[in-house]
């Protein structure tokens, strides 16, 4: 059974796709397989809002309907194909998201029952969405009530309905959460442009800079028509400044200078009008300057380009990054998902890799622990601080120089005001820290001044903020090695008690399931007793996120049938387990296919519950694990979770140097969560 729901507005400016985007993660964090599909489409043009959630949500089945070109010629017509086409989306997929039209040019005044009506004829429930800016709640409660009769009267079936853009002193007033009314304050960078819409909105053109800026929101537009020192004084946060391309040559590379420059505000970008290319020295000059902030040029003079970008409101593009999760946090916050579900009567199906990242988010946001990023100034970890910081799933604690984090975030675009900045050589810290650094390594013969200069090392730092419980655990290796980052967790946080091995697994994300391998960062050559532990804790870990623990221990044969020093380790230590923990399936020595394939499995060990069947598999080695997991990762095209560490008396974990900005999100999430656990 395919489960869909219909997003429509009752009227112009609700922001119903930040809706669409909530949505869209809420049915993915139930299902495996999520489509979207929009009726009406503009021709000629991909629609951004498809285009960013099968970005951000990796979607493999999207689809749209018709024009408004075929609406106008023959509305019949249209509404048999707009069906048809979503019939053959609906038969790939779980559940679909129908998005519904923009009131572009449908025909205002009847556009909403049209919608109400497409609901109907596709058999899909429709989640209302009215703007509530400018209401009285007596007013939303009105336009709710009118929309709700419309809805009768196409025959159409309600599921909830949303008021947007509410004043936040009003949304209790507004919000029925019992009767699936919901209210969302209104969120100004929701409606902020990107310097794309601004760009597209004056038919300009990339002219400098990185295109990846251009998903930047925008604080302000203005017009820059003094001379430089009167524009410098009028500069702000986010600011997109207009200038005339005769007088760029002037102006420009003092603009680019005061963006880089930290007692200026950064810019968001900067838009040439009257397309007048810049005299060859100039454009010499800005080559060398080698320029990240977006500047663009456009033929419209300056005035035609002021009214132009003035009318722009934000939308969802694929690099709008911090626009999605501001919409993500601001629907999980007023929006009761699991009462949209029930009434949808979506269950959940076999845990994939999207829902496995949702449930870390989610548990977190619930844990609220607070993590420590030492390398506080590493655009990676700023990008991952700002989306984690608007999703609310972790406090944040980023060391390193304040002004510089600030540079650097306000360069990029992004929020990161809601973290704590704490400099590893902060007097009071540093000498408290000593302290306890001196005292816990005292047997090594550390004594006080060593200490002080030891614990300005980053990792070290933010390690002595878990252990004295400052911070409840810490992320790092994005730009240091794993040796760097875990040796001071080794020496100070040491073992939990009862655990001797601090070991590693990763949680391979497959399309169709997840999986966890271990160890594969930590130790080299384990032998049986290590082996033995690595599986233990493997797979409490695999209980803790969800994944259900049949245990293979891997080796090159399969059962009885090898002999040998490397195939008698794993049976040793496969029957350690088999002692200490009965209550374990586990399985050992077994070959990765006959563990994974249901087959293999068949011919080799038939009716064993683990072959073909198992969820965490232990390497003999390292030297096998790391080459497994990579191995997999880059041929499956697996998603890599880890390392994550197990067996410290307090979570710290690794990243990899090739980190991306999710793998930092998922890292931090997985830390809060195992700082919850006792």
């Amino acid at each position: 059974m395919t489960h869909a729901v219909y997003i429509a507005a009752s009227d112009a400016a609700t922001k119903k796709a930040a809706i669409a985007v909530g949505m869209t993660e809420l049915l993915s964090r139930r299902v495996g397989r999520v489509g979207v599909f929009r009726p009406v489409v503009r021709a000629g043009r991909p629609d951004h809002l498809v285009e960013t959630l099968r970005s951000r949500f990796r979607l493999a089945h999207t689809a749209t309907g018709v024009t408004y070109e075929d609406v106008h010629a023959d509305a019949r017509r249209a509404t048999a194909d707009i069906v048809a086409r979503y019939r053959g989306l609906a038969d790939q997929v779980d559940a679909v998201v129908i998005v519904g039209t923009d009131y572009t040019d449908v025909g205002a005044p009847t556009e909403f029952g049209f919608n109400a009506k497409l609901a109907a004829h596709l058999g899909a429930p429709l989640l209302l969405v009215v703007n509530g800016r400018g209401r009285t709640p007596a007013e939303n409660g009105v336009a709710v009530e009118l929309a709700l009769t419309e809805i009768k009267a196409e025959h159409a079936t309600e599921l909830a309905t949303v008021v947007t853009r509410v004043d936040a002193a009003d949304v209790p007033a507004v919000a029925r959460p019992e009767q699936l009314l919901f209210a969302l304050p209104e969120v100004p960078r929701l409606s902020a442009p990107t310097v794309r819409d601004l760009m597209e909105a004056c038919d300009g053109q990339l002219l400098l800079g990185e295109e990846r800026l251009l998903g930047r929101e925008v604080g302000a537009i203005l017009v820059g028509a003094m001379s430089l020192p009167n524009i410098l004084t009028r500069l702000t946060e986010g600011a997109v400044i207009i200038i005339p391309s005769d007088r760029a040559a002037g102006l420009l590379p003092g603009l680019l200078g005061a963006h880089t420059a930290p007692t200026f505000p950064a810019l968001s970008g900067i838009v040439m009008s009257g397309g007048m290319e810049l005299p060859e020295p100039v454009a010499q000059l800005l080559d060398g300057m080698s320029a990240r902030l977006p500047v663009v040029i456009t033929e419209e003079d300056t005035f035609e380009t002021a009214i132009d970008l003035s009318k722009v409101e934000g939308r969802f593009t694929p690099e709008a990054d911090g626009k999605v999760e501001t919409a993500l946090g601001l629907f999980d916050e007023y929006v009761d998902g699991d009462a949209l579900l029930d009434r949808l009567q979506v269950s959940k199906t076999a845990v994939t890799p999207l829902m496995f990242e949702y449930d870390l988010l989610e548990r977190a946001r619930a844990a609220r622990r607070h993590i420590v990023l030492p390398e506080g100034e590493d655009e990676r970890i700023l990008r991952a601080a700002d989306l984690l910081l608007r999703r609310g799933v972790a406090e944040l604690t980023l060391l390193g120089n304040a002004a510089e984090i600030e540079r650097r975030a306000a360069m990029l675009g992004l929020d990161v005001s809601g973290a704590h900045v704490v400099s590893p050589f902060d007097p009071a810290l540093r000498e408290r820290f000593a302290e306890e650094y001196a005292r816990v390594r005292a047997h090594k013969g550390v004594n006080l001044d060593l200490a002080r200069d030891t614990v300005t090392d980053l990792s070290y730092f933010g390690t002595l903020m878990v252990q004295l419980g400052l911070a409840d655990g810490m992320v790092s290796g994005a730009a240091h090695t794993t040796a760097h980052t875990i040796r001071p967790a080794f020496e100070i946080i040491k073992t939990e008690p009862g655990t001797e091995l601090v070991s590693s697994v990763f949680f391979m994300c497959l399309p169709d399931r997840v999986l966890v391998y271990g160890d594969c960062a930590i130790n080299p050559e384990p032998g049986a007793e290590q082996l033995a532990a690595i599986a233990i804790s493997a797979a409490a870990t695999a209980a803790r996120f969800g994944v259900e623990p049949r245990v293979a221990m891997l080796s090159y044969s399969t059962g009885d049938s090898g002999h040998g020093g490397d195939v008698d380790k794993v049976r040793a230590a496969t029957a350690l387990v088999r002692e200490r923990r009965p209550d374990l399936l586990i399985e050992g020595p077994i070959q990765y296919d006959a563990a994974i394939d249901p087959g293999v499995a068949q011919t080799k060990l038939p009716g064993n519950p683990v072959a073909g069947r198992a969820t965490v598999f232990i390497v003999p080695d390292l030297n096998t694990g790391n080459n497994l997991y990579k191995a997999v990762q880059r041929s499956a095209g697996a998603v890599a979770v880890g390392p994550v560490l197990q067996g410290l008396r307090k979570p710290v974990n690794d990243l990899s140097r090739g980190a991306t900005v999710q793998d930092i999100v998922n890292t931090v999430a997985i830390t809060a969560i195992q700082g919850e656990l006792p």
